[in-house]
């Protein structure tokens, strides 16, 4: 957009919202870390309790997966 020569007031409002995109990824990172604590205790808890088949849990060992392998990603 600098080098196009757009209106300074776009340019300021565009740096405006990458600033606050910014600030928001610690908190979106440190929510997500909650959720995967909490998907795993109750994974643990239903395995514990002989449930360990069904479509939801293989579906949450995926997202498990995954997102553990996006912490490994962003951590490198």
């Amino acid at each position: 957009m600098k080098e196009k020569g757009a209106d300074p007031y776009d340019l300021k409002q565009q740096e405006n919202v990458l600033a606050e995109s910014r600030m928001m990824i610690p908190d979106c990172h440190k929510r997500l870390e909650t959720s995967l604590t909490d998907i795993k205790e109750t994974l643990s808890q239903l395995e514990e309790s002989n449930q360990q088949d069904g479509p939801e849990l293989d579906e949450a060992r995926k997202i498990i997966d995954e997102v553990e392998i996006l912490f490994k990603t962003s951590e490198a």
